[in-house]
């Protein structure tokens, strides 16, 4: 599931203290002072004021990061004043937007002007720049991520200054900044290529797992959007393919869907977290009568309705991208250890795909990819399946979401990522004081 590294803080138009915690609960931080610019020059004067003080600066958003990148004990930037569409210009396709705008009044906004971004995650809780800034992504055969639709974006930089960065201005800065963890500045607004309102629909279909496996290239070759989620202590998923449609429109019933996406979705799926938390034994039994409820559904709708849900039940998450080549060997290392093993996972595997992209840290840089997720419910023990798990992901050179738990460092990843040294050049020429390091960005990039 998708996340961003945003992170809440209080409201308020002055410096304010005190700390902030991410969405999961999991993260902690206590800035100096925090402050919510409305506008670059107002986010510019910030972090030159925090330069004279001696601190560094991080940006936050809405929280759903698992990992702290956006956690500072110097001044922390939030979002709430910096949104708004700044201008839609529909003979370009491309809409701007101020970085803290949240995804899903973007999505809105578009909506109303008949107009949709090519792909996008499944939930749409963060600020646009904190989707961006750590890989959100969706799935796609063709479509990449957030941050391969941004088209242009304005950086400040270190020492205050702003740097309007696109393919043909300050190039080497757009290519790299469009994902860059805040490492380079803090974001103040963003572009994104767009297009004419579409249609998709959604089969939502139960397989077995050694049919989805032994289908994958097919199943992801036929579809434009394909993802599944596999169900532990089971040999079954559900399985998710949504393509473009000339409609009519068919949105779920606001009944079914509701029974669907909340009650069962968030409702139930809490109760049978709760319920695991307190009698781990109990959790594949769980597994076997929820994964046998599973029923096939096809609907219609406008794509943020389609690819985005609702998601309430809160979790903890790692998630690899392998080479899409090691798809199926990896997710059959993961079910065998599952087999094995004496781990009780209420939450399913989820699996998603992406075609290689140009951008220097994205996940799917240079190679076409699988995402493979593992969650566990925020509360309950999950260190050692996460590094069980993380074993046979780094066996496949597998790349880390930035965004969730991990335990990798800047020695393995510039193993993993042919432009590292690329990134981490342009960072030091950009912040050679660190402004905007931290201790995740500093084992993750280095000192």
């Amino acid at each position: 599931m998708a996340v961003s590294n945003a992170v809440g803080g209080s409201g308020g138009r002055g410096p304010t203290t005190g700390p902030w915690r991410n969405w999961a609960g999991n993260v902690t931080a206590r800035p100096t002072r925090s402050v919510a610019p409305a506008s670059t020059e107002e986010l510019a004067a910030a972090i030159r004021t925090a330069a004279v003080d001696g601190l560094t600066v991080k940006a936050a958003g809405t929280g759903h990061s698992f990992t702290p990148v956006a956690a500072t004990d110097g001044l922390l930037i939030r979002p709430e004043r910096l949104t708004g569409i700044r201008t839609v210009d529909r003979e370009a396709g491309t809409v701007t937007v101020a970085a803290g705008t949240p995804l899903k009044h973007l999505n809105a906004t578009l909506a109303a002007h008949g107009l949709s971004l090519t792909n996008m995650g499944d939930i749409m809780e963060q600020t646009v720049s904190g989707a961006a800034a750590t890989g959100t992504h969706g799935t796609g055969r063709d479509s990449a991520s957030v941050a391969a639709q941004i088209t242009a974006l304005e950086l400040v930089t270190a020492d205050g200054s702003v740097l309007a960065c696109s393919a043909d201005e300050n190039q080497e800065v757009f290519t790299a900044a469009r994902l860059g963890l805040g490492a380079l500045g803090v974001i103040s607004e963003l572009t994104f290529a767009v297009e004419p309102e579409f249609l998709l629909t959604a089969r939502e279909e139960p397989m077995p797992f050694d049919e989805v496996t032994g289908r994958f290239d097919e199943l992801v070759a036929e579809n434009e959007h394909f993802e599944f989620y596999w169900f532990p202590h089971t040999g079954s998923c559900n399985t998710k393919r949504n393509n473009r449609s000339q409609g009519p429109a068919a949105p779920p019933g606001k009944v079914s869907g509701w029974i669907e996406d909340e009650l069962l979705s968030n409702g139930v799926f809490q109760l049978a977290c709760t319920v695991g938390r307190a009698v781990p034994a109990a959790i594949p039994g769980i597994a076997k009568i929820s994964s046998r409820a599973l029923s096939a559904r096809t609907y219609t709708d406008i794509p943020y309705k389609v690819f985005t849900s609702p998601r309430r039940v809160r979790f903890l998450e790692m998630e690899y991208a392998l080479p899409r080549a090691a798809a199926v060997a990896a997710l059959g290392e993961l079910k065998a250890l599952m087999e094995r093993s004496d781990f009780k996972v209420s939450f399913p595997v989820e699996v998603r795909t992406a075609p290689a992209d140009d951008l220097p840290l994205s996940t799917a840089s240079g190679r076409d990819t699988v995402y493979v997720a593992v969650h566990m419910y925020r509360g309950t023990p999950h260190q050692a399946y996460f590094a069980a798990a993380e074993r046979i992901m780094t066996a496949h050179e597998g790349r880390p979401h930035w965004g969730k738990l991990h335990t990798r460092d800047a020695a393995y990843l510039a193993d993993v990522y042919p432009r590292f040294g690329e990134f981490t050049a342009l960072r030091d020429r950009l912040d050679p004081e660190r402004r905007f390091a931290n201790p995740y960005l500093r084992r993750v990039l280095g000192d």
